[in-house]
């Protein structure tokens, strides 16, 4: 494949450069902002699908905000490249203080008490282990124990969810607010740039056409 690594990345570089991107995150946030400005589609709809990829960021879905941020996008019409690179909004450094807020927050809704964030992180590790631990169980004959996914369903994902809401919500609207009059204008001076561009190559052919279309032999006058 031409794309493909020629040394495969183990799974110790895979989880570092989950945490540290290579390059730093500096230079991931560069390459992102740099493929948004670079994407065709109007600023609106590429606003849009940057506010679907905000939003999908706050949701306890983590492994499946690709996938919610795609949905989001194509139902409100949103350039779906820039849903998903807008997900990068949810990163091991945001995450901490995303989930802190809604779940805070879902908790005061829901009218139940919090719990720490720490075992927040550890309750979805325990729910996964505990989905994977029931799909295999079903083509067992091991017993199938539901108890474990029903207390983190009431305990931290309902919480959640609702804590999520709002606080995603009102990130996407900022998200779209910002993001659609700098592209607009990015855009508008890409524009500018280019009939420049295009101008100056038009002036450099017309004279090169009237130069050649000029007699190189000048006979001398008649005596």
């Amino acid at each position: 494949m031409v794309f493909k690594r020629r040394k495969p990345r183990t799974y110790v570089e895979i989880v570092s450069e989950s945490f540290y991107p290579r390059g730093g995150w500096r230079r991931a946030l560069r390459y992102v902002v740099h493929r948004v400005r670079r994407l065709p589609d109007p600023a609106h709809k590429i606003s849009r699908g940057i506010a679907a990829g905000v939003f999908a960021s706050f949701t306890p879905f983590f492994g499946l905000h690709f996938l919610i941020a795609s949905i989001l996008a194509l139902a409100m019409r949103g350039n779906l490249l820039a849903a998903l690179l807008a997900t990068f909004v949810g990163n091991p450094l945001t995450f901490p203080l995303i989930a802190a807020v809604s779940m805070e927050l879902g908790a005061w809704m829901l009218g139940r008490p919090g719990i720490p964030l720490p075992m927040v992180f550890s309750s979805f590790t325990q729910a996964s282990l505990d989905l994977w631990w029931n799909f295999f169980a079903v083509f067992t004959d091991k017993p199938v124990d539901w108890d474990g996914l029903a207390l983190f369903w009431r305990r931290v994902f309902q919480p959640y969810m609702v804590g999520c809401l709002v606080p995603g919500i009102a990130a996407a609207i900022a998200a779209y607010i910002l993001a659609n009059p700098i592209i607009v204008a990015y855009q508008k001076a890409r524009v500018a740039r280019l009939k420049k561009r295009f101008a100056k190559k038009r002036e450099k052919v017309i004279s090169r056409r009237l130069e050649m279309a000029e007699p190189t032999d000048k006979r001398p006058a008649a005596e």
